[in-house]
């Protein structure tokens, strides 16, 4: 079972830290794709965390089943209104089964990368695949690794510098990994908040998918269809289960 980095420190201001990720401009756009792609569902979310994007699902009729490793993050999934329309279960989304087909599956947020192993992301994309129904989509949004912006011999891109907040990535290129450092000062305290990932492009992300008879559909840069490009910092993928 991998760590669980989201425990009840962290998942006790989730939310109040990504207050921008719940913002409508934001939001929206994210539910509404997912929506589009779900119809009637019922859907699957695999990392639900503390329910930003499943709770909006649930209210516009459609059903969501988590997984997320975290209880603590769960808890607060299920103390909102409507969080008691959530089933989820426990574990390791790379592994966990849950009964009954579902037409949608889907990783936000850059997800797929609290995956810390090769393995692990095929074992997800396998996974995803044996709850789909045929016809079935999965989509990921993530990053793009920022490697352009390292210089020669350095290791770290800053993300974030304010005078009370610090993030940055901290890349390994040998083993394609980094570890996100987020330093933030709150009511004069300092928080620290450091958490393995291993980065993944695009390209790879396809060969996972068709290793568990998925093929791409769509890729776009944002929620809203803008077009992927070499520049986009981020992607929107979606796979259908063909086989």
């Amino acid at each position: 079972m991998p760590d669980d980095h989201f425990g009840e420190r962290v998942a006790g201001k989730y939310d109040e830290s990504l207050q921008d990720m719940f913002r409508p401009d934001v939001l929206d756009p994210t539910v509404d794709f997912l929506a589009e792609l779900a119809g009637n569902g019922p859907a699957l979310e695999l990392g639900i965390g503390t329910g930003r994007v499943a709770l909006p699902l649930v209210a516009r009729g459609i059903s969501v089943h988590g997984i997320d490793l975290s209880p603590a993050m769960v808890e607060r999934l299920q103390a909102k209104p409507g969080g008691d329309a959530v089933e989820v279960t426990i574990g390791d989304f790379a592994t966990t089964r849950v009964e009954g087909d579902f037409f949608l599956a889907y990783l936000v947020f850059n997800t797929i990368t609290n995956l810390t192993t090769e393995d692990a992301q095929v074992e997800c994309f396998a996974n995803v695949a044996q709850h789909l129904e045929p016809g079935g989509r999965f989509v990921i949004e993530n990053f793009i690794p920022a490697l352009h912006r390292l210089q020669p011999g350095e290791e770290v891109v800053p993300i974030q510098v304010t005078p009370t907040r610090l993030d940055f990535d901290e890349y390994d290129l040998a083993n394609q990994t980094l570890v996100s450092h987020h330093y933030r000062v709150v009511e004069g305290q300092l928080e620290v908040l450091s958490t393995p990932h291993r980065y993944v492009w695009p390209s790879e992300l396809d060969l996972m998918a068709r290793h568990a008879g998925m093929t791409l559909r769509e890729r776009w840069a944002t929620w809203t269809r803008e077009p992927f490009t070499s520049t986009s910092p981020s992607h929107i993928s979606v796979w259908e289960k063909t086989t």
